[in-house]
């Protein structure tokens, strides 16, 4: 029996249409169900009645976890949980669960004002990251290479940063260039690729433009990326890591992870894979 499943995101992009084009193949109906247009509530919209499970993919940083939170009262499955999401869209929040969780994170300073900017550059020297608590794709991350150039940023974040759009952090520059994006599926490592920065870009994240290739993954990155998942949860996550004199440290988790630049780099079927997963939560 077809089983239906509604792809909750603010657009259909290149992974959606991927993700649609696989579900047939293992039983399942894949249908877009516009994010901003649910007006979720209490009892659940008919935009949400008559699917098996529902796949989050909000791009939003702010409205994945609402609707997620809201989604979960449906009483089918939520691919990723709220509580995952909520966790991925905030950064200051991620790093303090996996810290506490003994899971290694970069060394980092929260910033909420000038006074928390001026103590954070005192203990932490240029060159240092600047970037946002709620945010994604490598957006208003800057680096900041000297004191002169890091407080002129930062009139910038005081005049026209609004609410949580101020909140910040600051975090050593990993020079190198590179990180690893991790992607899980269910608690499945399924692909491993390297970005590194190009083309004048310091920022190796693979929705800036970059070089890449398929890495196959150490009993260290396994390890890490085994205890991030313990801590959110099987899910679909794009994990990344950076590379330190110490070992690898998780930068972020993505809990909509677009799959377009890994899928082309290790030729992983990742779009089939989540799919399975999918199938797997409704059997």
């Amino acid at each position: 029996m077809e089983r239906k499943v509604a792809i909750v995101a603010d657009r259909i992009g290149w992974e959606e249409r991927r993700l649609i084009d696989a579900a047939p193949a293992l039983g399942l109906r894949a249908e877009w169900v516009n994010d901003e247009s649910l007006c979720l509530g209490h009892p659940a919209p008919a935009s949400l009645t008559g699917y098996d499970a529902l796949l989050i993919r909000s791009r939003s940083y702010t409205r994945g976890g609402l609707v997620a939170t809201l989604a979960e009262e449906t009483g089918v499955p939520v691919l990723n949980s709220a509580a995952a999401v909520h966790a991925c869209e905030n950064k200051l929040s991620l790093r303090a669960l996996l810290r506490a969780a003994g899971v290694p994170v970069p060394d980092f300073r929260l910033v909420l004002s000038r006074a928390d900017f001026d103590r954070a550059l005192a203990e932490l020297p240029p060159p240092v990251v600047l970037k946002p608590v709620f945010g994604g794709m490598g957006r208003r991350v800057t680096l900041l290479r000297d004191a002169d150039t890091a407080h002129s940023v930062y009139d910038h974040v005081e005049d026209l940063g609004h609410g949580f759009e101020q909140a910040g952090l600051v975090e050593p520059y990993l020079a190198g260039g590179s990180s690893l994006r991790c992607f899980v599926v269910g608690r499945e490592l399924v692909s491993v690729a390297e970005f590194r920065s190009a083309g004048g870009d310091w920022r190796s994240n693979a929705a800036v433009g970059n070089r890449n290739r398929a890495v196959t993954p150490d009993p260290e990155v396994r390890k890490i990326i085994d205890a991030v998942v313990n801590e959110l949860g099987g899910g679909v996550y794009g994990i990344d890591l950076f590379r330190t004199p110490g070992g690898h440290v998780v930068n972020e988790v993505n809990h909509a992870p677009a799959f377009r630049a890994v899928a082309s780099t290790t030729e992983a079927d990742i779009a089939t894979a989540i799919c399975h997963h999918v199938r797997e939560l409704i059997a």
